[in-house]
């Protein structure tokens, strides 16, 4: 079993909350909540759906980007599998 730690951004968008994974945007893993504890919930599930996909197919899953994000809430999410 490996576990995996992604970046994740949630951040107001209107009257609702975006979440999205940068380094895994490109598969998808971007999402919304009413709430930011909701948002957070869902984009959880958004990750580890898409590495269980990526793992399950063989693919590399890929790092987390360093890089720094202006946002209102910047964390992580780990995943194991």
């Amino acid at each position: 079993m490996k576990t995996y730690s992604f970046k994740v951004v949630v951040e107001p968008d209107d009257d609702r909350w975006h979440a999205y994974c940068p380094a895994l945007e490109k598969y998808g893993a971007s999402t919304w909540g009413n709430t930011e504890e909701e948002a957070f919930k869902h984009i959880h599930e958004v990750v580890n759906m898409i590495v269980g996909e990526l793992t399950e197919d063989g693919i590399a899953v890929p790092e987390s980007p360093r890089e720094a994000v202006e946002v209102l809430s910047d964390t992580r999410v780990a995943i194991t599998f």
